[in-house]
């Protein structure tokens, strides 16, 4: 793992593969390896696969001060610099697709290619300010509580029901609330990029998933109509697609990126 220092924080990142810079950006509560680590070696045989963890999340400190989207656009950008000279393609998943779509927005002349998986661009839908003001404030009244809720939230029904008694148990034990995790929560409630949208230049594709009760699929809806000529798909899943749908994202990806 490499490291670079960004706006004095020092963020880390992986790099694997050759060809043309791919640049995958994590969501709240996970880091480029928990998230990414499992598709990379789909991409490694023709593209430079660079996995940022951005602060609070995997071996990257926590930012002083409040979180905010423009820090991490520069981390995951800087990292992508480190890495490569060239134009990148860029994946976003969850919180991580508001900042690729971000970076996109401010880079233009750096991003040729762009997927925005979950994602969301206005922080005034009142059920999703519900949802995530209860995640955020369960951890001051029952960690217990927070693990299981997250587990709510991100997978959906079946998906979580198939994992079977012990499975679930063992998926709420493994959620913690740590400290990077509940900042990016409250920056989750603060986005706003609507106003970015426009300016993003780079071919897109959007994917949202029809069974995300985290972010619910309405709001990818609403980032496709706002970039101009951008691609659409859905996949019947949760949230946490990238383990629901592992196959058929990776299909999507696939296609997209080796179009001419």
């Amino acid at each position: 793992m490499s490291k670079i220092d960004v706006n004095g924080t020092a963020v880390h990142y992986t790099v694997q593969g050759n060809g043309r810079g791919l640049l995958f950006v994590h969501g709240t509560a996970g880091d480029g390896e928990t998230n990414f680590g499992h598709v990379r070696e789909h991409f490694t045989d023709r593209y430079t696969v660079i996995t940022p963890d951005y602060s609070g999340s995997g071996h990257t400190p926590l930012h002083p001060g409040e979180l905010s989207v423009d820090e991490l656009v520069d981390q995951v950008i800087g990292a992508a610099r480190a890495a490569t000279d060239e134009p990148i393609d860029i994946v976003g998943f969850s919180l991580g697709a508001v900042v690729a779509a971000a970076a996109a927005a401010k880079h233009p002349e750096l991003v040729r290619r762009l997927i925005l998986i979950n994602g969301w661009a206005r922080n005034d839908d009142p059920r999703q300010q519900l949802a995530l003001d209860l995640w955020r404030r369960l951890p001051d009244i029952d960690e217990d509580a927070f693990a299981a809720y997250s587990a709510l939230l991100i997978f959906s029904p079946p998906f979580l029901a198939g994992f079977g008694s012990e499975g679930v148990k063992g998926t709420v034990a493994g959620i913690k609330a740590e400290l990077g995790t509940l900042r990016q929560i409250e920056l989750d409630g603060r986005v706003d990029i609507r106003d970015r949208l426009a300016a993003i230049t780079a071919r897109t594709l959007v994917i949202g998933s029809t069974r995300d009760v985290l972010i619910p699929v309405e709001h990818s809806r609403e980032i496709h109509a706002a970039i101009t000529g951008s691609d659409y798909a859905e996949l019947e899943s949760g949230h946490m697609v990238v383990f629901e749908k592992t196959a058929q994202l990776i299909d999507l990806v696939v296609e997209f990126l080796d179009r001419d």
